[in-house]
């Protein structure tokens, strides 16, 4: 099997359930509270590992409780912690409410992920020489994302982004994405094109095709998913369940992706396969809590 190299973020999720979201200046009474470890990158690659995937991971915690659990956590889901450093200072923290319709608010206080340098990248580039699929996200700086998929282009390696949270990124980080995964909200922003419809989405597609990305995969939520590259375009309806928390669910989706293209599959068959995870993880409550194994999707009766 080949190996997949994520690229990203680690953060301890303060998770708080609400009956609704608080509106400005309000204060609520929650119900239940719990530490779960998360971070986009951490979520992917756990993700991943949990569904057959051989995965290392490069990023960084600080020397504080929540780093070491991190630490405990990816090593206890067979994530290959080599490549994480330890920083001085705190590590990444996820404030997360949850609503009684399963959404989501969160603000992020990125602590050691954005200590996260293009030297850290070099340190650790036997960890992208050893894969050849490498996954990365935008919670950590956006200068050493983009030296991380120029050096992951320079070694030939497949390049997944997964751009959340939302920025605008230049040509020189587009031009290096293989497969780039984004919700409705998040390709508006990286397109500046308004998506109101289907046709606004191609649209938008497109914009990203002629700067240099080869293939996207826009997850639309409840809806499905929709591949499109320069000669195609394909829709995967999603897998109705009953949904609970959605914390995790693009996350899960692209670390599905990743396996299931780490393995030569299709398109469409990791299109699907990516559907029944993501739908499995929004039953579960938290970040990598929610993460299936590859023997829960393959049983579970959809």
């Amino acid at each position: 099997m080949k190996k997949i190299c994520v690229i990203g973020s680690l953060n301890m999720d303060l998770v708080v359930n609400v009956e609704e979201m608080p509106k400005k200046g309000q204060t609520l009474i929650g119900s239940n509270f719990n530490e779960i470890p998360g971070g986009k990158g951490a979520n992917q690659a756990v993700a991943a590992a949990r569904l057959g995937g051989d995965v290392c991971m490069i990023g960084k915690v600080g020397n504080d409780s929540f780093g070491q659990s991190l630490l405990n956590q990816l090593k206890t889901d067979n994530v290959k912690t080599d490549y994480i450093q330890i920083e001085d200072g705190a590590s990444g923290v996820a404030i997360i409410t949850v609503d009684k319709n399963a959404e989501n608010a969160i603000v992020v206080s990125p602590g050691a992920n954005f200590k996260l340098t293009e030297d850290d990248i070099d340190r650790c580039i036997d960890g992208i020489k050893e894969s050849s699929t490498v996954v990365i996200q935008l919670e950590t700086p956006i200068d050493t994302i983009k030296y991380a998929l120029e050096k992951s282009k320079e070694l030939g390696k497949f390049t997944i982004l997964n751009p959340a949270p939302a920025v605008k990124l230049s040509d020189d980080i587009i031009k290096n994405v293989d497969l780039l995964t984004p919700n409705e909200t998040e390709l508006e922003i990286l397109s500046g094109v308004s998506i109101n419809c289907e046709d606004d989405i191609k649209k938008a597609a497109n914009v990203m095709l002629e700067k240099g990305v080869k293939q996207l995969i826009v997850t639309l939520g409840s809806k499905g998913s929709l591949y499109l590259d320069k000669d195609k375009m394909e829709f995967k309806k999603s897998y109705k369940v009953n949904a609970i928390d959605t914390t995790a669910a693009g996350d899960s989706y692209t670390g599905a992706l990743s396996v299931s293209l780490s393995q030569n599959k299709s398109i469409d068959e990791a299109m699907n396969f990516a559907s029944k995870v993501g739908a499995l993880c929004v039953t579960k409550v938290g970040a990598q809590t929610s993460l299936p194994t590859v023997d829960e999707v393959l049983n579970y009766e959809f």
